[in-house]
């Protein structure tokens, strides 16, 4: 059993200051703290085939924890420890939504995929190792409300993230009191960018440790979310036009390697043209142009990454 349970009855649509907390705990305590997720919108998708007629929430998140000391300013430090799931997840195509709507057309597709002895059986003859991870992850904003759909925000949201994994530590600057982390969107498997929207989400269970960074002490100020891996250094960039999101990401590791590892510009400038590499992150949206459709694209995500291998210690 975990440390700490926060069962699925305590979910929710989007992040906000004003939220109240379900637990409050200690930073650097080494104890593990459970998220349990929901799949209730798609349940209904697979049952109504009608956007409009789904009620359960759209990517709800679980939550949120108030963490003793977190200020504004301070950077949460978020170490996945498992993600474990029952015995499927989904694949929906909902009419024209995601990069693949025209060749997809106007009808529904729904799959319950199975999940059996860690292999996720995509068709009756392709199955793959399981690849878990946690698609939206983040802390209170300062003002507003943080949708658990889209765009991505600088304190965290919906980012689907491949590599926000087990083992990886996921970076949030805190932007309230407590930071309120909430967690939500499990994925058995995802391909990067996600072309279908829906990729194989499922219910499950996904476990972590919380440390607390005051001041965000020893890193580069954080403009949005970063992940370790242990092997790479991801930094999120965020941005509309997408080529703002690419600059940002660029700039954010940038600051890595001459903050945090004392590469000169220059050096840090070759360094980076020669091994850091970009991707699209993020949830592929509507190609439907109209601002209400509940789905549709506002932003992009791009990650900047570089091998640490490649850094000075």
């Amino acid at each position: 059993m975990p440390d700490l349970l926060i069962t699925r009855d305590r979910s929710y649509p989007g992040f906000r200051a004003d939220r109240e907390p379900v637990l409050t705990v200690a930073p650097g305590t080494g104890e593990t703290v459970t998220f349990e997720t929901d799949d209730a919108a798609y349940a209904q998708m697979e049952e109504r085939r009608d956007l409009a007629a789904v009620d359960a929430p759209l990517n709800p998140v679980t939550g949120p924890v108030f963490v003793t000391g977190a200020e504004p300013g301070d950077v949460l430090a978020v170490k996945i420890e498992e993600i474990t799931f029952g015995e499927y997840g989904w694949s929906i195509y909902i009419p024209g939504v995601g990069a693949l709507a025209g060749p997809m057309g106007e009808e529904w597709m729904v799959r319950r995929v199975p999940l059996v002895d860690g292999r996720v059986q995509l068709t009756d003859a392709v199955a793959c190792e399981f690849a878990p991870m946690i698609g939206c992850i983040g802390v209170a904003p300062a003002d507003g409300e943080m949708s658990t759909v889209m765009p991505s925000y600088p304190s965290g949201g919906n980012m689907d993230l491949t590599d926000a994994r087990p083992g990886s530590t996921v970076y949030l600057p805190v932007q309230v009191p407590g930071a309120l982390l909430s967690i939500g969107d499990l994925h058995a498997v995802m391909s990067r960018g996600e072309s279908s929207f829906i990729a194989i989400e499922a219910a499950g269970r996904a476990s972590v440790t919380i440390d607390l960074i005051k001041d965000g002490a020893g890193l580069a100020p954080l403009r949005a979310a970063r992940v370790d891996t242990g092997d790479e250094i991801v930094c999120v960039g965020l941005g509309d036009p997408v080529q703002d999101s690419i600059t940002m990401a660029y700039e954010s590791l940038f600051d890595v390697l001459t903050t945090e590892h004392g590469l000169d510009r220059n050096d840090a400038y070759v360094i980076m043209s020669a091994l850091a590499h970009t991707e699209l992150g993020g949830p592929t949206g509507s190609a439907d142009p109209d601002p209400l459709h509940p789905l549709r694209a506002v932003g992009a995500v791009t990650l900047a990454r570089i091998a640490k291998r490649h850094l000075p210690r």
